[in-house]
Order: C-alpha cells, then sequence, then structure tokens
C-alpha cells in the first residue's frame, strides 16, 4: 500500500542530516575492548591500604606499558633496576635473560639524572616538599607548598617511593607512584620517574634497600629483546 501523499512529501523533504540520525540510532554500538582478566587483577583497587587506591582503566593504557615479563639483554645482575627515560621503561632484571618491566612517566628531573646509584631508603605514602629550583621557576605552583605535603592521594609522589643515592648522599632522584595515572607513557613537567600506583607498590615489595640503580642515557640501546615480551607476573 503507498504512503498519503503528505507523508512521502515530509520524509523526502527531511533534511539528510535527520534521516542519517534516525538511521544512525538502530546501530549497534562499537563493543568496549577485552580486557584480559590478569591484567584487571594487577590494576584493581588496592582498598588495604591506608588511602585506598583507585583502579586503573587498563583500556586507556598502551599494551607495552603494563606491568610484563620481557626477555632482557643486558649486563646488570639480577635483582637491579634499570630506568629506561627515554623509552618510558622501568625493568626489575631476572634470572634467565628476563626482566619484570613497567611502565613509567618521565619528569624534567628524570632526563637529569644518568648514571649509577643505590635505592638509599624506602618510604610508604612519602611526604613531598617540592626544591627550591621547583619553587623559584614556578613559583605559582609550587610556593604554596613550600612547607611540605603529607602523603595521601594528593601527593605527586604517590603511593610509594624509592630514593636513589650516590656514594652515600642524596641524588634527589626518585622512582615514585603517581597521583595521575594518565601521565605513564608521557613526558611529564616535573618530577622524576613515575609509576603507576599499583606498579610502584608491587616493586617497592620487590627490591630492599641497596639495590643497584642504572639509569639510561638518551642514546643507550634498548634493552627489550624484540617479540620476546609476554604479559603476565
Amino acid at each position: 500500500m503507498s504512503l498519503p501523499v503528505t507523508r512521502r512529501l515530509f520524509l523526502a523533504g527531511m533534511p539528510l542530516s535527520l534521516t542519517a540520525c534516525v538511521s544512525a540510532g538502530r546501530s549497534a554500538l562499537p563493543p568496549k575492548p577485552a580486557i584480559d582478566p590478569g591484567v584487571a587483577a594487577m590494576y584493581a583497587s588496592l582498598s588495604d591500604e591506608p588511602f585506598p587506591v583507585p583502579a586503573v582503566d587498563v583500556t586507556r593504557v598502551p599494551p607495552q606499558y603494563i606491568r610484563q615479563v620481557v626477555a632482557f639483554q643486558g649486563p646488570e645482575q639480577p635483582g637491579s633496576i634499570v630506568v629506561d627515560p627515554s623509552r618510558r621503561f622501568l625493568y626489575l632484571v631476572q634470572e634467565s635473560g628476563t626482566a619484570l618491566r613497567y611502565g613509567c612517566g618521565v619528569g624534567k628531573a628524570g632526563f637529569d639524572y644518568q648514571g649509577s646509584a643505590v635505592i638509599g631508603r624506602k618510604a610508604h605514602w612519602p611526604r613531598w616538599t617540592p626544591t627550591p629550583n621547583m619553587i623559584k621557576l614556578e613559583p605559582d605552583r609550587y610556593g604554596p607548598y613550600a612547607g611540605g605535603v603529607e602523603g595521601g592521594l594528593k601527593n605527586p609522589l604517590g603511593a610509594r617511593a624509592l630514593y636513589l643515592y650516590r656514594d652515600g648522599r642524596d641524588t634527589l632522584y626518585r622512582i615514585h607512584g603517581t597521583n595521575e595515572p594518565g601521565t605513564i607513557g608521557d613526558s611529564v613537567s616535573s618530577g622524576c620517574i613515575r609509576l603507576f600506583n599499583q606498579d610502584i607498590v608491587d616493586l617497592h615489595r620487590r627490591v630492599p634497600v641497596g639495590t643497584s640503580v642504572t639509569v639510561l642515557d638518551a642514546d643507550a640501546e634498548d634493552r627489550t629483546v624484540p617479540d620476546g615480551s609476554s604479559v603476565g607476573v
């Protein structure tokens, strides 16, 4: 049966954009990315902390920055840490040519330091105080925090911190957590080497004071063996 003339004229006269909206309303939404249950568990919320840590939305994290075991090449001994600021990776060297690799974010201070150090101190929910130079360069941003910030979810050092020393002196270089998980894999305005809070909690648990740390320079060779990665720890 044909439509009445007025109905046919109405449909014919509808703007193309409006008819497209009607059609699009019937299409299915794209499926959400599948989440590996093991990865989701690694980045689940940490409810047993003094300050409960929210879960990381792993669907928004590039796969290379997920904590994973990789094939590793380099002279460093098992149990030592290697930081590659240029590629945004931190390695905890393991036996048999492997390493546990963490994705990281790198602040300006993370590019200023290269060479060897040791972990001289570890802290849970560390206190943070901006350096005099940070306050001098950005007084409006850091001046209000000159007296320091107690540990907590608003503290830029996150849930844990590893303090690097050389020859018995604090280098002012830190490996720490973050209250900005979206910065992992990026170069950021301040700070040293930041990991997801879930990752710094994991690393803090694995390494003792005295652990050797090597920070690579920009020209260093990639330590991950190609096609050697495997998610899961």
